[in-house]
């Protein structure tokens, strides 16, 4: 089984088997619109997929780990790992890059930025400071094949969420949705940018849920347990779950919270219960 080749601030790896309760053989296709490392998407390995995010270096770095594992691998592992380096290559312009290089800096700075968040500044650039304890090492050349396996029946798009579920989604559709939290209109330290996902966008998940719905499709939404959320979830079926968060700089600043499941189906558990 692939796992991500990428740390991801806010991933749901330790919500996989919860999630993946409410995908069954009868989906036809799996949908995310925010799919960040893909986490899910690698634990379910569906045959047919459609992958969306607004972070533009993000899908370019899935669309060349699809196609060259190798020459991407080969890149990032020759790449020089100290402080002085790390802010060299974060200074580096990627636009100027060819897609293979744009792969290789996107997964050496989040092999070694600060707990592997993705955060940019006004101007659009890569802020995150260096920060390589425990971050681990590059992923080796067979974890980055077994993902491009993954990946070859996967389709991967760039735009608003709201937009990419419209044009895409349709009946037998599985559709999973983890948004960048938007608390008391805040922005969490993990987004992206100051305009990813606010808490004005949270009335216009609300309706596309109810449009996902209509279209015979299934959906599975993952959202911190907030009053932001409450009202979107009371109209389906949350579930309240803990995760550990491990966004903090120091172990014993990081805590247990409670995460909202929220959907239109029934789990396969609930459905084999008695």
């Amino acid at each position: 089984m692939p796992s991500p080749f990428l740390r991801w601030a806010g991933s749901k790896r330790k919500l996989l088997p919860q999630l993946a309760q409410y995908w069954g053989a009868d989906h036809k296709r799996y949908v995310e619109p925010f799919m960040g490392s893909a986490c899910l998407f690698f634990f379910l390995e569906p045959n047919s997929a459609l992958l969306n995010d607004v972070n533009v270096e993000l899908v370019n770095a899935f669309s060349a780990i699809r196609r060259y594992p190798k020459a991407v691998y080969n890149l990032v592992t020759q790449l020089p790992q100290t402080s002085e380096d790390y802010y060299f290559i974060r200074s580096l312009d990627p636009l100027q890059m060819k897609s293979i290089a744009r792969a290789a800096r996107f997964i050496y700075l989040n092999r070694f930025c600060f707990n592997g968040l993705y955060r940019t500044n006004k101007d659009g650039d890569f802020n995150v400071p260096y920060g390589p304890h425990k971050s681990g090492s590059i992923p080796s050349l067979e974890a980055l094949r077994l993902c491009s396996n993954s990946l070859k029946g996967a389709s991967l798009c760039t735009e608003d969420f709201e937009s990419f579920v419209l044009r895409n989604v349709k009946k037998g559709d599985f559709v999973y949705l983890d948004p960048p939290y938007a608390l008391s209109n805040k922005r969490v330290f993990r987004q992206y940018n100051a305009q990813t996902f606010g808490v004005e966008d949270i009335d216009r998940l609300d309706k596309l849920l109810e449009e996902v719905d209509r279209r015979g499709a299934t959906f599975v939404l993952s959202y911190a347990d907030c009053e932001e959320i409450a009202m979107v979830a009371d109209k389906w079926t949350p579930s309240k779950v803990q995760i550990r968060r491990n966004i903090a700089g120091f172990a014993d600043q990081r805590r247990l919270d409670t995460e909202l499941i929220v959907t239109n189906a029934v789990s396969n558990q609930e459905m084999s219960a008695p």
